[in-house]
């Protein structure tokens, strides 16, 4: 029987379930994926991810998938921001409560796959819109593909609800 997850520290002690494909180890025994799949824990942190991460996967820096989906988080954590090759990240059925947590995803280069539908934020009025012209150059958000006409909309949406950050001059400077 596998026990659910509480801490991020407990995976160095798991073994990784079985996939459709053998997990390769490097000669240290650390594994070769650039996938880490996390979901249906009880996860409520991601604290220590970064170094638990280095502790299994050989080239930490080539991940590109990470599931964290069916945890109890709240907040999407700073850290998921350091792996620049990130490109698909599932984090639906959460707990994640602002929308504006959104904003800490946009200087992932490379992410274009992104679930957080089953969050609370979902119920937030133009929470697709928010997410898409927060990060345009998602293209699958919540296991659909955005379309043309979905960005457009988010631009739209954007110009009548996001007021534009107004820029102070200060006196002395000039």
């Amino acid at each position: 029987m596998v026990e659910f997850q509480a801490s991020v520290t407990d995976l160095t002690s798991e073994e990784p379930r079985t996939g459709l494909r053998p997990l390769r180890h490097s000669k240290s025994g650390k594994s070769l994926t650039q996938s880490l799949w996390l979901n249906n824990n009880v996860l409520n942190d991601l604290k220590d991810f970064s170094h638990v991460v280095s502790l299994l996967l050989e080239h930490p820096e080539n991940l590109a998938w990470i599931d964290l989906s069916f945890n109890d988080l709240t907040s999407i954590d700073p850290v998921l921001t350091t792996f620049f090759n990130l490109s698909v990240l599932y984090l639906h059925g959460n707990s994640i409560q602002r929308l504006g947590e959104v904003n800490k995803l946009a200087v992932l280069p490379r992410l274009r796959s992104l679930t957080l539908h089953g969050n609370p934020i979902e119920e937030e009025k133009g929470y697709r819109q928010y997410v898409l012209c927060t990060l345009p150059r998602i293209t699958t958000f919540d296991f659909s593909g955005v379309t043309k006409a979905d960005h457009t909309t988010a631009e739209v949406w954007k110009r009548m609800n996001i007021k534009p950050k107004k820029f102070r001059i200060k006196q002395n400077a000039l």
